[in-house]
């Protein structure tokens, strides 16, 4: 089966052709850095950075470019606000999105542009579109005449009735008029402001239009077309439409063979944002969830679709993580009882069946959700074995199949990003380690010795909410992991 890609700009799925054989061009729209990165960017590139790394094991050589927006009026608000220079706030966060995004295991794009490098690129992109009567200048701004570019609207569907009612004016302080000819054209660049940062240009001290960033960047970074475009559903307009505008106008070629977005992130039903008071940082979530368990979260929803974030989804997500990881650290558990050379196991061939299954989901439009379906099955193989192997029972599975099951996982597991954590890493102490679960069947025990049945009941049913199903044997207590 061949890898097909849903087509934001055709509308359905499409196979997989590169420009260049064997290799990749990809490119995803960056943070704006003024602020810690929320749950919507970690649904975000943790959607590209998986498909990224589908590829990769594919076989393709993939130059993956994300940017950096490191101009932005929300960066120059937050320099006032904090009497600091935009360089600076710009610094803290791209930081902080380093920190945040690498405990999710998001792997490090090949390059970071940022729009502060590349203001020549800019303008020569900006000289371009005015040289080929695409764009004008206007009182030190230039915008985009968007319809002298048939088709604009190709991306999003939008007719040029609803591109106008949702346009809006610059208007010129000295003498009160419109700077453009038409409210839906767009900044290329924008006049500085007094008090203002910004950049000498042919049409004047200003600084960028947002758009015309990323086409900029894009055409420096990996040429005048890519293969795959990725960003949220929120980018589509305008800033997609506009990019396709600038750099198919600038170029006269397709600026992305395949156009792909992902779904919005909604907390219990709603749309996320500050003023309804649910705004979720990443480091925030990270205080109380696993970033394992974000990730497994992100990735067990089609990736096209709506996001839910909620308690119940969340404790779903850390439920089925628990078992999970009980495969993937099944070898490293286990590995020594079962006389396996455990670095040596590493090597062993996958399961052909199992990797057939897990392709052809992933070719089908980068279907985490379904190949992750195939990989719990491999976890819950491997927990059962590990149960037995606690409780002094025989397998029902020969060790040798046990030993291809747990290689097989691990490697498709690490192409979706989900790697293996231990108790000594996430500083869990919520009562599901093996040895915690013992003291706890210790309590029980010494409850229903002092006939405290009441508590010995709760310790018992406690357990069983979290997934610990006790056994009374005449030997002693054991516990199963459901």
């Amino acid at each position: 089966m061949s890898l097909v890609i849903y087509n934001t700009q055709t509308r359905q799925k499409e196979t997989f052709t590169p420009i260049e054989p064997g290799t990749v061009k990809m490119y995803c729209c960056g943070v704006t850095v003024y602020d810690h990165c929320h749950l919507g960017h970690a649904r975000s590139y943790i959607t590209w950075d998986t498909a990224r790394r589908y590829l990769i094991w594919r076989g393709y050589d993939v130059q993956y470019v994300q940017n950096f927006t490191d101009i932005d009026d929300k960066i120059l608000n937050r320099a006032i606000a904090e009497d600091r220079s935009m360089a600076e706030v710009s610094e803290t966060y791209i930081a902080s999105y380093f920190e945040d995004l690498r405990r999710l295991n998001v792997k490090d794009a090949d390059d970071y542009p940022r729009v502060t490098e590349h203001i020549p690129q800019i303008c020569d992109l900006i000289q371009t579109l005015i040289d080929r009567d695409l764009a004008y200048a206007s009182g030190g701004d230039v915008y985009y005449a968007v319809q002298k570019f048939p088709s604009y609207g190709k991306l999003s569907g939008r007719t040029e009735d609803q591109m106008q009612s949702g346009a809006s004016g610059r208007v010129d302080a000295g003498s009160g008029e419109p700077k453009k000819r038409h409210p839906f054209d767009f900044a290329l660049w924008k006049a500085a402001k007094p008090s203002e940062p910004f950049w000498e240009s042919p049409w004047g001290q200003g600084r960028p239009g947002w758009h015309v960033e990323c086409s900029a960047m894009i055409r420096s970074r990996l040429g005048d077309s890519i293969d795959i475009h990725g960003g949220g559903g929120d980018l589509v307009f305008p800033h997609h439409e506009n990019e396709i505008a600038q750099s198919e106008g600038a170029t006269g070629k397709p600026l992305a063979t395949y156009w792909a977005h992902n779904g919005m992130v909604r907390v219990n039903g709603e749309k996320m944002s500050k003023s309804l008071g649910n705004f979720t940082t990443i480091r925030d979530l990270l205080e109380t969830v696993e970033p394992m368990v974000i990730r497994l979260f992100i990735l067990q929803a089609q990736y096209r679709k709506p996001l839910d974030f909620t308690d119940e989804a969340i404790v779903s997500a850390t439920s089925g993580w628990q078992t999970f990881n009980d495969g993937l650290t099944f070898g490293d558990r286990f590995g020594g009882t079962l006389g396996w050379d455990v670095e040596s196991s590493a090597t062993v061939e996958p399961l052909s069946e199992v990797v057939d299954k897990f392709r052809s989901a992933m070719d089908d439009d980068f279907n985490s959700s379904a190949a992750l379906a195939i990989l719990f099955e491999l976890a819950k193989d491997l927990r059962r074995a590990g149960n037995l192997l606690v409780h002094g029972e025989a397998l029902t599975t020969p060790v040798e199949e046990l030993c291809h099951q747990w290689t097989t996982l691990v490697e498709l597991a690490g192409v979706l990003g989900l790697t293996a954590t231990f108790a000594a890493e996430t500083g869990n102490d919520d009562g599901l380690t093996d040895a915690a679960i013992e003291d706890l069947i210790a309590q029980r025990k010494q409850a229903r010795a002092d006939r405290n049945f009441a508590e010995a009941d709760r310790i018992r049913d406690d357990l069983k909410a979290q997934g610990i199903t006790l056994i009374d044997k005449p030997d002693g207590t054991v516990f199963v992991r459901d």
